[in-house]
């Protein structure tokens, strides 16, 4: 996509997840690697998804020098060190999602599972997703965590697309931003499943685990 379709796209899906409550105020944000060494595309600071102007988005060059728009995202650092690190990585979306950040505070199933695999959408569509401990926003060792979850994933043949900050949200990956929603909006329904549970509904077994592994080829 070029750099008008790229901006065009970042603006319907964040008015998409503002209109649905997956975020709100001017929390979130999302980036969208271009091709090439073109650079990227992320939303500007303190700016409302719900309501973004796409001249207004940060272009910003392959070297992190922003060329148009208003000021990018403190997080773009982050976005950039998971587009290093992931090469499939075209698309990556930050919300508040409500019910994972009151997942954080009431506790997550495993650190290295936010949640236990309940769904088989959320086996075949998610997959693993670690929890990063808290730091301030934007942080710069966060992208050194998020960067290590991530060659650790594809080391152990565990790769991941998405991260929980603690008490701030997910940092979600995928080759399109259409797809990167899809895995968002997946993760925080399934954090919102196992918190009307009570944190007690029992993983799948692991034979189902299997079966959708060799029937969809998913990532667990």
């Amino acid at each position: 996509m070029d750099l008008d379709t790229v901006s065009a796209e970042i603006c319907r899906i964040g008015r998409s997840l503002f209109e649905r409550g997956h975020v709100h105020a001017t929390a979130g944000n999302i980036s969208v690697k271009l091709e090439g060494d073109a650079g990227y595309v992320i939303t500007p600071t303190d700016a409302c998804l719900g309501f973004l102007e796409p001249d207004r988005l940060a272009w910003v060059g392959a070297d992190g020098t922003q060329r148009r728009g208003d000021p990018a995202s403190k997080t773009l650092a982050l976005h950039r060190r998971i587009y290093a690190s992931d090469a499939q990585a075209r698309c990556v979306i930050h919300t508040h999602g409500t019910h994972l950040v009151a997942l954080t505070l009431a506790g997550v199933w495993r650190s290295d599972d936010i949640v236990p695999p309940i769904t088989p959408y959320y086996v075949m569509k998610v997959g693993h997703v670690p929890l990063v401990p808290y730091h301030r926003p934007g942080d710069p060792q966060v992208a050194d965590r998020v960067a290590t979850l991530i060659a650790e994933g594809i080391r152990t043949n565990r790769p991941i697309r998405a991260v929980m900050l603690d008490r701030l949200g997910p940092n979600v990956w995928h080759d399109t931003p259409a797809r990167a929603m899809a895995v968002l909006e997946e993760l925080e329904e399934t954090a919102r499943l196992w918190l009307l549970s009570g944190r007690s509904a029992a993983p799948l077994e692991e034979a189902r685990i299997d079966e959708l592994r060799a029937a969809f080829g998913a990532r667990w």
